[in-house]
């Protein structure tokens, strides 16, 4: 069973009532409602339950984390991303998740739907009626109010066995051992008084080093019973429970450690520490000041520390939001956030053509959500500023095979923008790239073209040599090479030295002369190409200069060589994380492997690259020279070992996890 699973978010205790229940509900529903208060512990039990399905219950579970979305717009491409769907086409996003799921025996979990209870209702509704063997499992504070939806509801932990037993793990987590009768005694009163919620029972835990267990069931007892009152409008009692618990912990917080809190809040993914330094510094918080601060609020358990980077569970969120805007700190802040973000979008635009491309790829990929509110801020706020950062995160979304999410955000930005001439330019071009991945190669080449005038008009070579290889790559793709050399001479004319767009300019001519006939000329370039790529020691230039060089081989015979070079490319796809390019060299690498007589492995390799195909959602692409070559290479390998084992090897390869079957692939020389 395929699994793409949250990390743990906490301590697990108790709930094998609960536990069954759910196990049972999916073995009879389609879809499942785990509903419940915030803090109750929702999360951590859809996981902990889709961790002990057995293997055969289902091919994949799959966790789409809903609680980043500030809206339902992206709602279909984080689905879809969490499904392993990398879209490529023009199609609408819905109907390609629906398609990629098909007739697959899946578990879809999507959790924090509160917030976007129609849109996932609408979503769910659909997928449902489409995927005949798909399970949804949602967990929420409110029910969809779909048809057919079976509701579980999730209350707090037994006041006087799991409750009391998480309390004391997570005391004795903090150097605390509730050892005498008093203390266990008093324990017990404030697992009572807190209701059994695990949130509230963890924060007040965290407090135990400074605060001894007697002291707090006496001021819990105080404070809930002044809560308590007809007057009160926090209902039901839990609710009470876990604001006061909160509202405790951060009374309980020094000033500095309050402050941060309430700025942490901006962030919709797990934040890097640098990124906390520098969108919730300034004021009171120096450098020093938020280091110290963070390490209390670790202290507390306000924000826990997974892979390196800091998380803060949704329901302590939002008592941050609400005190930064009590602060009046909120549009400052979140000033602050996009800006940090637009600066970590440019970098990465810099970083591009030298040896930190890979880990601005994995960087972009790790804060998407905050990239995304930072756009969704600047677009409210400053427009050309969200356009320019839009067009600096364009291409590597594209690469990504972010598509969606890189089409909606540029086309918004088209729509308010108009100037100045660069950021049009660039806009322009990365929107273009994306349509052009996406097959719109008319709406790609327009693009192409106004962004080719925007550049002229700006006297800007280096936008011009991107809007050429964009139309370069519509004319290649359209099967009309001979036009592309002498723009790409034209546009590499105007550069000085190695850049992004000298390199891309290079590339698409390489591919025109190899498209054109010109194989030894291709092939010198593609040479040097890749030197200055390894040298600057950058992967995507380079793996499709392989490409081409794989290409080249296996058009002068040389089947070794071309199998050598798709292997190299296969690589650096698999390093920044290209779909597309995967499929590419798999084809590549199964056709060269034909033509080396090892028709079984060629037959894998042809499975996993269609496996990656169906990933991109659309059949197999590339330049147009590829599909002849896709034919002959096919019909040798049945030929070396008849159709009946061609097929079973193929077929297998399609029904195995593709990365999985990538890497065996790499293995074999």
């Amino acid at each position: 069973m395929q699994s793409r699973m949250p990390p743990e978010r906490g301590s697990f205790v108790g709930r094998e009532h609960e536990l069954a229940e759910l196990s049972a509900r999916l073995e009879q529903s389609r879809l499942v409602t785990l509903v419940g208060a915030g803090g109750v512990g929702k999360s951590r039990l859809a996981a902990r339950t889709a961790s002990l399905l057995p293997p055969e219950a289902f091919e994949s579970v799959l966790w789409a984390p809903l609680w980043s979305l500030g809206s339902g717009t992206l709602l279909i491409p984080l689905v879809a991303d969490a499904c392993g769907l990398s879209d490529h086409s023009a199609r609408d996003p819905l109907d390609a998740l629906a398609t990629w799921l098909g007739a697959r025996r899946v578990l879809l979990v999507l959790d924090s739907c509160e917030h976007l209870v129609a849109e996932c209702a609408a979503l769910v509704e659909t997928l449902l009626a489409r995927c005949p063997a798909l399970v949804v499992l949602t967990t929420s504070r409110e029910p969809l109010g779909t048809v057919g939806e079976a509701l579980v509801p999730l209350g707090p932990l037994s006041l006087d066995s799991d409750a009391m037993e998480l309390f004391a793990a997570r005391a004795a987590a903090v150097g605390v051992a509730l050892e005498s009768p008093e203390e266990r005694l008093a324990a017990s009163e404030v697992c009572h008084w807190l209701e059994g919620i695990p949130l509230a029972l963890e924060l007040a835990a965290a407090q135990l080093s400074d605060r001894p267990v007697r002291i707090m069931a006496r001021v819990l007892r105080g404070r809930l019973a002044l809560t308590a009152g007809s007057e009160s409008t926090v209902r039901p009692a839990r609710h009470r429970a876990l604001l006061t618990t909160i509202g405790w912990s951060h009374e309980l917080c020094e000033p500095h450690e309050r402050l941060l809190w309430a700025r942490l809040s901006v962030f919709r993914t797990d934040a890097a520490p640098e990124d906390v330094v520098r969108v919730c510094g300034g004021g009171p918080l120096t450098g020093a000041a938020v280091e110290k601060a963070l390490a209390g609020l670790r202290r507390k358990s306000i924000v826990t520390v997974h892979d390196g980077r800091l998380r803060m569970l949704d329901t302590v969120r939002e008592y941050g939001a609400m005190w930064l805007a009590e602060l009046a700190e909120t549009r400052a802040t979140a000033d602050r956030h996009a800006w940090r973000f637009h600066e970590l979008a440019a970098s990465a635009q810099r970083d591009w053509w030298g040896p930190r491309q890979a880990e601005a790829y994995t960087r972009l990929v790790s804060c998407f959500g905050d990239l995304c509110a930072a756009l969704d801020h600047l677009l409210a706020t400053d427009p050309p500023l969200a356009a320019a950062m839009a067009g600096k995160l364009g291409f590597f979304w594209a690469c990504c095979g972010q598509l969606h999410e890189a089409g909606h955000y540029l086309e918004e930005c088209l729509q308010l923008v108009a100037e100045p001439a660069d950021t049009l330019a660039r806009a322009c071009w990365a929107l273009g790239v994306v349509r052009c991945l996406r097959g719109e190669y008319e709406s790609a080449a327009r693009l192409g073209a106004r962004a080719r005038e925007q550049a002229l008009a700006g006297a800007d070579p280096e936008l011009l040599a991107d809007a050429t290889y964009l139309l370069g790559l519509v004319m290649l793709l359209r099967g009309e090479p001979l036009k592309v050399v002498d723009a790409a001479d034209r546009a590499l004319a105007l550069l000085a030295g190695d850049t992004p767009a000298a390199a891309r300019c290079r590339l698409v001519r390489v591919f025109a002369l190899t498209a054109s006939g010109s194989l030894r000329r291709a092939r010198a370039e593609a040479e040097a190409l890749r030197a200055d790529s390894v040298s600057a020691g950058e992967h995507w230039t380079r793996s499709y200069a392989e490409y081409q060089l794989a290409v080249i081989a296996l058009s002068e015979k040389r089947s070794a060589d071309a199998a050598a070079h798709a292997r190299s490319m296969l690589r650096g796809k698999q390093t920044i994380g290209d779909a597309f390019g995967l499929a590419l060299g798999l084809d590549l690498l199964a056709a060269a492997l034909a033509a080396l007589e090892r028709a079984e492995e060629s037959a894998t390799a042809y499975g996993a690259g269609q496996a990656f195909w169906d990933m991109v959602g659309h059949p197999q692409r590339g330049t147009p020279e590829l599909g002849p070559l896709r034919e002959h290479s096919e019909r040798s390998a049945r030929l070396q070992i008849g159709s009946e084992a061609y097929d079973h090897a193929y077929v297998l390869a399609t029904l195995t996890d593709p990365f999985e079957t990538l890497n065996d692939v790499l293995k074999n020389p």
